[in-house]
């Protein structure tokens, strides 16, 4: 695929007119899906999708489109050139955007990481074998993820990624659930079986009766998981630049007022592990490590070109839509064998869902528990917990009320599907709070 990336590259840069930029986009995989329920492999496929967008520049006006590719130059290259020709019709008719941001040349780069994938010829009996007995759904994707960028102004850059993610839901006879991800780049057997163990110990918990909690404010411990969930939020009128300048974002009280966070919170947008391309959507490359918050203090957001010229700013380069790639949270000193005993009594939230700003400019979050969340009981898991909706803000359990941090950080990968597999992820510990609202 990269070899027909640089032939299109190659033949679409030489036909430009002077006054023409073009930058191209290529997004593609080839994974093996297979889909599961019952413990039983339920549909299985080998999906092999590339789509090309195209970026073209006239005099300050700017049209946008993307041809799916079959993999072959010839017959690839046709519709790309019909492509090209809609968009000179099109961008003579658009009107001047006056943030538009020209491509610039002079970089270039390539990452090819290689994994270990799980054999698709022994893969049914190392995936099924350990399910046996347990009602288990879920998807494996495998394969290859591939993104290439390169610009009439002579910059290139290519990154392809094998890995995988095994996203997976327990049900036991109650139809209470517990969630896990078992992802990376190489394929153990003992770490699979061990994820799936846990799990099951869980399930075992969650056939116990549950009891009901009244809305309060517990002590809580919330699982690297769904601190994920939590960090997420913050590409949603968050720490994008535009939402600053626009006043839709939900930090405005750390820029405007200086309210600081808990000096045991630090976030970054760090692209060291290799996991996400550190290029953008424009070909930009950014810096290996942006600090956003550290130690409680809001040090920088994510700031696109587009953004940087209409506000007379300095690009950090994030994608326009300006939303977190690769972020990470620091971790702290709580073992995590040590968790249920710094607990005591409160509240174990594995997974948190559906959620959403309930108040942007309080940085309120709202959601639901879900899955495996639990009574904890002097130290010790009790009861599982029936779901409860939580309405709490980020200047509080990232702030005041955030007592410990854990040792231990685990990777959260983006498992998403739509229009193709995606290579984002949080890198995050679990946090101990002394106090998180459940309301109803």
């Amino acid at each position: 695929m990269e070899q027909l990336f640089d032939q299109l590259c190659n033949s679409l840069f030489s036909q430009l007119a002077k006054d023409e930029s073009l930058a191209i986009s290529l997004q593609g995989e080839s994974s093996l899906f297979n889909r599961i329920n019952g413990a039983k492999i339920r549909q299985t496929g080998q999906v092999n999708d590339s789509d090309l967008s195209l970026d073209l520049v006239f005099n300050n006006r700017r049209a946008t489109g993307s041809v799916t590719l079959t993999g072959e130059f010839e017959p690839d290259l046709e519709p790309v050139l019909d492509e090209i020709a809609r968009l000179r019709r099109e961008v003579k008719e658009l009107p001047v955007d006056p943030f538009t941001v020209l491509p610039e040349g002079g970089q270039s780069s390539r990452t090819v990481l290689r994994g270990d994938l799980i054999d698709p010829e022994q893969g049914v009996e190392k995936l099924l074998v350990p399910m046996q007995g347990a009602d288990i759904s879920g998807i494996l994707a495998s394969g290859s993820i591939y993104r290439g960028n390169a610009n009439s102004a002579g910059s290139k850059h290519w990154f392809s990624s094998d890995n995988f993610s095994l996203d997976y839901s327990l049900v036991n006879p109650q139809e209470k659930m517990v969630k896990a991800t078992y992802a990376g780049s190489s394929w153990s057997q003992s770490d699979y079986e061990e994820s799936l163990s846990l799990s099951i110990e869980k399930l075992q918990i969650m056939g116990q009766s549950s009891i009901k909690l009244e809305p309060g404010n517990y002590r809580t411990y919330i699982a690297s998981a769904g601190v994920a969930d939590l960090l997420n939020m913050f590409s949603w009128n968050g720490l994008s630049e535009l939402s600053m300048q626009t006043g839709e974002s939900a930090f405005l009280k750390m820029r405007n007022q200086g309210l600081q966070l808990s000096p045991l919170f630090s976030l970054a947008e760090d692209f060291s592990n290799g996991l996400v391309p550190r290029f953008n959507a424009q070909g930009e490359i950014s810096a290996e490590r942006i600090d956003l918050i550290n130690r409680g203090q809001l040090k920088s957001c994510l700031v696109s070109s587009r953004s940087a010229k209409e506000y007379a700013l300095e690009s950090n380069f994030a994608n326009e839509g300006e939303e977190l790639r690769s972020a990470v949270m620091a971790s702290g000193e709580l073992p995590e064998s040590m968790i249920l005993q710094a607990l005591g009594t409160g509240v174990y939230l594995s997974n948190l869902h559906y959620l959403n700003w309930s108040d942007v400019v309080g940085g309120r979050i709202t959601g639901m528990t879900r899955y495996a969340c639990f009574w904890v009981e002097n130290g010790e898991i009790t009861a599982p917990i029936e779901n409860m909706r939580f309405d709490d803000s980020f200047y509080h359990f990232f702030g005041n009320n955030l007592e410990a941090v854990t040792a231990e950080s685990h990777i959260n990968p983006d498992v998403g599907t739509y229009g193709g597999r995606s290579l984002g992820m949080t890198q995050c510990p679990g946090i101990l709070l002394s106090s998180f609202a459940l309301t109803l």
